[in-house]
């Protein structure tokens, strides 16, 4: 068995006497190379502890017939995770793994993230990355070792590929960092950063917060560096031993002497059309350019002269290559924005709420030409999405989602299921808004939010995030704080780069970097960075974070002129609830026998009601006159019979001894005989089965049961 160790020290938490502290701990991340799937290009299986993933990389044995109209490697990422690695059957009538769940496909678009940027620019032969998660405890994370796995495979195959790329997991718990923590460390920490290296630079990153500040951010990053270090020494070492040669491609066309055979043609039109503020009628344009491009004999192949389709593929790269250089070389050079912002000016802003007059609570974002309608739906905890996940099952209260459709950008595009790009990005607006919702006990309604992008030119995530948080106040949410987000921009050659504010759509496809950034006025709720580029020093990390809270505090403030404060009550539209609290011994009585009493309140009241062990039940109504009906039944059902208290009872059974009245549903007493006022009648006469009676508690029996009485009764007729 062909197998290397890396060790790292780290902290974990032990508990013991009921007290919890941070111990230090060895761990370790053994790499198995080409024992399983040996016919893939490069295999490894990454164990650390109890978790076992195996990480295969293949590539198509010729390039991809097509040329994109910009530098993009053709890669496609699989994360699965079998559920035989938690001991686990699936679910569903097929018993099955189906199609990638959520968090799958977020896992697979982190490795994408982070690899992607290490392939050459000019490698276009389909490559396709593996992940099998075969071996799960809650302990270990894959996500992190399926990162470290697909990089070192993609390093030590045949596939160019820059490699020496680290990933590694922290957060704080008691100010101190944990690396790679356990899933019960990170339920209980306020923070949850990765962040993947090339070398000793920042590749990528992802988080999730409460309200972070900025320097401990770049702290966290900072204090990564010596496992980074560790890491690549370690890499360094398996290369030397394990590393195949790489393979080349051959070029069917030389893009450098195409680009400056037609730049003094092409570059006065594409920065004509620049000059144009419509973004629609600019990229109109923009397709008649690469019409006038011509293609030389001795700088491309017969295959594409001959081939219409390559021929205008060839064409629109020319046409992009030459417009990156005009939009970079404003930026750099002229400080000038193609907009004509200045690096640190947000587009235009404006926002509404209470657009639709039926949902729980509305918005529109607009910033620029980007425009996000948010609403939000307040359902009952029937309305809790059932996950099913290796470490277990759960019910999510909070639900985002996101939806492109084709018109947002003025395409022809059927809507076929969710893409992978609007899962992940409801996923990162997910996480921008989620520390700041209220708890569950003071707010226990389950909340969906969706945005939908109805125009985009970049940044739609960031406004989906903008427009989530209005459409919350409007719905009477009461949030901890407003959240907003920006997406800043990179463009960079050499030691010279400028860091653009609010990025639109044509700087992020001509840039180098997208960093989004979301948060309250004080601290940071989530991060995504993307890079095209071999990563940036942790000096423009710190630059950009500065810069995105300035951002951020004027989008909040625009948002405040708008609506500043949750509404005070929530639409008249959404349910009614109302939580009480019963002894956990009337359980059984609310529920009755076979859940009889609880069936009898959902018919009657037609509510919908939880009830938790420890006593707890919530009702949810659609009016408030359900909703007070059902509270009513169920004080009745769970109150204890008070002695001395007179109530009118129904009669439900009556002896030649007395007569059995129900004072309260299912509290039962005897009335004797002794203790009716009126004497010498016959008790069937005085008495029907269920008739209403006026009597009172005397006392107690030794069981519980009520001994009633007349006596004292001055009005029997109440």
């Amino acid at each position: 068995m062909t197998k290397e160790v890396f060790e790292y020290q780290t902290k974990t938490i032990k508990v013991e006497n009921g007290k919890t502290e941070l111990v230090d701990v060895k761990k370790v991340i053994e790499f198995e190379f080409n024992e399983l799937a040996k016919q893939a290009n490069f295999s490894i299986k990454v164990t650390s502890g109890g978790t076992s993933v195996l990480c295969c990389v293949v590539s198509a044995k010729d390039d991809n017939p097509n040329i994109p109209s910009e530098p993009l490697v053709p890669l496609i990422v699989e994360y699965r995770e079998r559920t035989y690695a938690a001991g686990k059957i699936p679910g569903g009538f097929f018993k099955r793994e189906g199609k990638p769940r959520e968090h799958e496909v977020h896992v697979s678009r982190l490795i994408d993230r982070t690899l992607r940027p290490l392939f050459p620019k000019d490698f276009n032969r389909d490559v396709q990355i593996s992940v099998l998660v075969l071996s799960f405890d809650p302990a270990n994370d894959p996500t992190v070792l399926s990162v470290l796995g697909s990089s070192l495979a993609l390093t030590l195959s045949e596939i160019p590929f820059e490699g020496y790329t680290s990933c590694f997991r922290i957060c704080r718990i008691n100010d101190e960092y944990i690396v790679n923590p356990t899933f019960q460390e990170l339920e209980i920490s306020d923070i949850d950063l990765i962040c993947s290296f090339y070398k000793d630079k920042v590749l990528m990153i992802e988080t999730e917060a409460e309200e972070v500040s900025e320097p401990e951010i770049v702290n966290m990053i900072k204090y990564l560096q010596s496992y980074v270090n560790e890491y690549l020494e370690f890499q360094q070492k398996v290369v030397s031993k394990y590393a195949k040669p790489k393979f080349s491609s051959t070029l069917k066309f030389v893009l450098d002497k195409l680009v400056e055979a037609n730049r003094s043609k092409i570059q006065p039109m594409l920065e004509e059309i620049l000059n144009l503020p419509d973004k629609v009628e600019r990229e109109k344009k923009y397709k008649q350019i690469a019409q006038e491009v011509i293609l030389l004999n001795e700088f491309c192949s017969e295959e594409i002269l001959n081939d219409k389709t390559l021929s205008s593929q060839l064409k629109e790269r020319i046409v992009f290559t030459i417009l990156r250089e005009i939009v970079r070389k404003r930026i750099l050079f002229d400080q000038i924005r193609i907009d004509g912002r200045k690096h640190d000016e947000l587009r235009e802003i404006s926002c509404k709420v209470s657009v639709l007059p039926r949902t729980h609570g509305s918005a529109i974002f607009q910033r620029g030409q980007t425009q996000a309608l948010v609403t939000v739906t307040l359902g009952t905890a029937e309305d809790m999405q059932i996950m099913d996940e290796l470490i277990g099952e759960y019910k999510e209260r909070f639900l985002f989602h996101y939806n492109f459709p084709g018109f947002a950008t003025g395409e022809v595009r059927l809507e076929r299921g969710v893409s992978r790009r609007e899962l992940g990005h409801g996923m990162l607006a997910k996480k921008a808004i989620q520390a700041m919702l209220p708890s569950k006990e003071d707010f226990p309604y389950t909340i969906r939010i969706v945005s939908d992008i109805l125009e985009s030119n970049g940044s739609s995530s960031m406004a989906s995030v903008c427009g989530a948080t209005l459409a919350l106040l409007d719905a009477g949410v009461k949030i901890k704080k407003p959240v907003a987000g920006v997406a800043i921009g990179l463009v960079m050659e050499d030691n010279n780069y400028a860091i653009l504010v609010d990025i639109a759509g044509i700087e992020d496809h001509c840039g180098d970097m997208d960093f989004k950034v979301a948060g309250t006025d004080t601290g940071i709720t989530a991060i995504q960075l993307d890079l095209k580029i071999l990563g940036i020093p942790i000096s423009i990390v710190e630059e950009v974070l500065f810069k995105a809270k300035l951002a951020r505090i004027k989008i909040l403030d625009i948002m405040k002129n708008v609506i500043a404060e949750p509404r005070e009550q929530i639409s008249s539209l959404a349910p009614r609830v109302q939580i009480l609290y019963i002894s956990p011994d009337k359980i059984g009585d609310l529920i009755g026998p076979k859940g009889k009493n609880i069936k009898q309140i959902i018919d009657e009241t037609q509510v919908k009601i939880e009830i938790d062990n420890d006593g707890k039940v919530t009702v949810f109504a659609d009016s408030q006159q359900a909703l007070d009906l059902a509270i009513q039944k169920i004080n009745e059902l769970t109150k204890d019979v008070e002695v001395g208290k007179i109530y009118v009872g129904k009669v439900k059974k009556v002896t030649n001894y007395g007569v059995f009245v129900e004072v309260l549903p299912n509290k039962v007493g005897l009335l004797h005989v002794s203790q009716i006022v009126q004497k010498g009648k016959d008790l069937n006469k005085m008495f029907s089965e269920g008739e209403e009676i006026v009597v009172k508690v005397a006392q107690l029996d030794e069981e519980g049961r009520p001994v009633l009485t007349q006596k004292g009764i001055y009005d029997l007729k109440r």
